[in-house]
């Protein structure tokens, strides 16, 4: 009996973990989306692009922490395939075993303390509040404090308040089995100047 409930864990163990990669899969294909960078003012390196993946991992595993203790339980598993994704792509830069652990824990460091700053943001009621929060954690976090144009930030901000509504749409049931479906990314281009008559 007890021999059957182990592996009933090690399989519902085994399904979350699937899920939660498939989770991270679309997370990331999201995150990688070529406009952030063009006309987000993101810059394409290995920092802006792990910025823009924990951009969309927090909000996600927000929501799924809103779906009882299944959730909570997905949300670990998300961020474990994330890691162990991170980990993978260290190595495969050539980063030795030594400094890859030392590696990992900086980005995790690094992870939390973003989750901090945005989910302080994402708590405030939709309005002026929490896009000037959004859009200051990430002049202070995406950008580094070195934000391009304002209007790029409000833009970027616009997005992630997108992806915060869609997410709390989001059937909790096609979440835990690991199905996400995001919405397209915006153009996030300065709109042009109104031309005046003389």
């Amino acid at each position: 009996m007890a021999v059957g409930r182990v592996w009933r864990h090690l399989k519902g163990r085994k399904r979350r973990r699937e899920a939660a990669r498939r989770l991270y899969t679309a997370a990331v294909r999201q995150a990688r989306d070529p406009t952030l960078y063009t006309e987000g003012g993101v810059a394409d390196t290995l920092d802006g692009r792990f910025d823009l993946i924990v951009l969309h991992v927090v909000p996600l595993m927000r929501r799924l922490r809103q779906c009882d203790e299944a959730g909570r339980q997905m949300s670990q598993a998300l961020f474990d395939v994330m890691f162990d994704d991170m980990d993978q792509s260290l190595r495969e830069m050539g980063v030795g075993d030594l400094r890859v652990g030392k590696r990992v824990k900086q980005m995790a460091r690094a992870f939390y303390g973003r989750a901090m700053a945005y989910d302080q943001a994402f708590d405030l009621a939709p309005g002026a509040d929490r896009r000037r929060s959004i859009a200051e954690a990430l002049e202070r976090n995406v950008f580094n404090n070195d934000p391009p144009a304002a209007d790029r930030v409000q833009a970027l901000a616009g997005y992630v308040e997108t992806l915060l509504d869609a997410l709390d749409r989001h059937s909790s049931t096609a979440l835990l089995g690991g199905e996400l479906g995001l919405p397209p990314v915006p153009s996030l281009a300065a709109a042009p100047a109104a031309e005046t008559s003389p």
